[in-house]
């Protein structure tokens, strides 16, 4: 198994490109099986969880081709995917591909929507929280469709056809925003969804479909309108920046000092966190480019945050804030509020001689002098990465263990940070 090998100390300069965000791929590539046409999409991430997506919809009969390399591009320029679905040929997506990817689960929608039918595995994916499809299919329910969960699977049938609907939400839901717009598109008639997370891969999803040829207002806000129509075509669409590697690069800079532009990144998509590390002392321009970080000379101040749904500081951040407080001038508290396994690691930055404290959805983050290198072990996607930002700033080597974790999420993570400067390398398992 690969292993990640860091050298502590270097500063960051230079440029790291962006790529496209992970969390809007997944749900367009998904929307592809709402229509028997081609959508073709731009700056699509390489990364694990897209290869394992693939597997997933290529079972249910879609055909995909990825483009080659053009002139200029490199490893982590993000690559184009045409996908069709003209053929729909099992509604059944098995427990063996589905466990690996939480979003497989998603494929539920569509399925249901084109075909009438769906049986969808239960579904896996990182180990952090329950995060359970109970209001996924309690929105699908809205809509008219019968769903019976037997064996590890959810079975949904809608044979005659999906009905528009009212949907609330009890409380904000990603996938469950994404799956409602999904399958409400092809419904009949006038769904509206309250209570919508308001997340810009939400709005990135509803802009593809619009472009397909659906019809829905609101994306962005808390109450989304989707009038139903009876087929959609394909289309053309780029996926947006990652907000999240965005926030991590930031945040691996104001930790090791330095100054880098984070190319193609947007500020819109990720201001609270920015707002967050601006009062930590990091310098933060946007410019025409993207977003320039800077650190030079003074250290780092303590601040409190607290994850929310967007527009706040996004809990897919809260791992790598950690990291960075740990080198912080004071104590500073962080609360999760969104799932409740998320501090898994915490046991693993005080390997490297981090001071933390928790307290049930609290961790009080002492700042250290100094941190130390060790042998670590990735338990989760952002905990992975959160300890390689440590790592960045830790004297001595650190060795990163189970990298795969951070394979599904961070295009080129060593290439883009070893172009300014970290000595970081991966180390080849059998």
């Amino acid at each position: 198994m690969d292993r990640i090998r860091i050298v502590g100390g270097a500063q960051l300069n230079g440029v790291i490109p962006i790529s496209g965000a992970k969390n809007a791929a997944l749900p367009l590539m998904i929307a592809s099986m709402l229509t028997d046409e081609t959508l073709q999409l731009h700056n699509v991430p390489r990364l694990a969880d897209v290869a394992q997506l693939l597997r997933i919809l290529s079972n249910h009969g879609l055909d995909h081709g990825v483009a080659g390399k053009r002139p200029g591009q490199s490893a982590v320029t993000g690559q184009s995917i045409r996908l069709r679905a003209r053929d729909i040929i099992d509604t059944t997506a098995p427990y063996d591909l589905v466990s690996k990817m939480r979003a497989g689960f998603w494929v539920i929608a569509p399925l249901l929507a084109r075909m009438g039918e769906a049986r969808v595995s239960l579904p896996g994916g990182c180990a952090i929280g329950t995060r359970p499809v109970d209001l996924l299919l309690m929105a699908l329910e809205r809509l008219g469709a019968e769903i019976e969960i037997d064996g590890g699977y959810a079975h949904a049938r809608a044979p005659k056809g999906l009905k528009g609907n009212d949907i609330v939400f009890p409380k904000v839901t990603v996938g469950g925003t994404h799956t409602a717009l999904m399958a409400a598109v092809l419904a009949d008639g006038t769904t509206v969804i309250e209570n919508a997370a308001r997340e810009p891969e939400v709005v990135d999803l509803a802009n593809c479909l619009i472009a397909m040829g659906a019809r829905i207002t609101g994306a962005g806000t808390s109450q989304i309108v989707i009038d139903g129509v009876s087929r959609l075509n394909g289309a053309e669409y780029s996926v947006l920046p990652d907000r999240i590697e965005t926030g991590t690069y930031a945040m691996a800079v104001a930790m090791t000092g330095g100054d880098v532009l984070l190319e193609g990144a947007r500020p819109d998509l990720l201001q609270d966190a920015l707002d967050t590390l601006q009062r930590a002392g990091v310098e933060i321009t946007p410019t025409n480019e993207g977003i320039r970080i800077k650190r030079n000379g003074h250290g780092i101040e303590a601040v409190d945050v607290t994850t929310e749904p967007f527009p706040g500081f996004p809990t897919d951040l809260q791992a790598q804030f950690m990291a960075l407080m740990t080198k912080a001038r004071g104590t500073s508290m962080i609360r999760e509020t969104i799932f409740e396994n998320r501090f898994m690691h915490v046991q693993e930055l005080a390997r490297l001689g981090a001071h933390i404290r928790l307290d049930g959805d609290l961790a009080y983050v002492e700042g250290v002098p100094r941190l130390t290198g060790a042998p670590v072990m990735a338990t989760d996607l952002r905990a992975s990465v959160s300890l390689v930002i440590a790592a960045l700033a830790a004297d001595g080597e650190t060795t990163v263990n189970r990298v795969y974790h951070l394979d599904r999420g961070f295009e080129g993570l060593e290439h883009k940070l070893s172009q300014c400067g970290a000595q970081i390398g991966r180390i080849s398992g059998h």
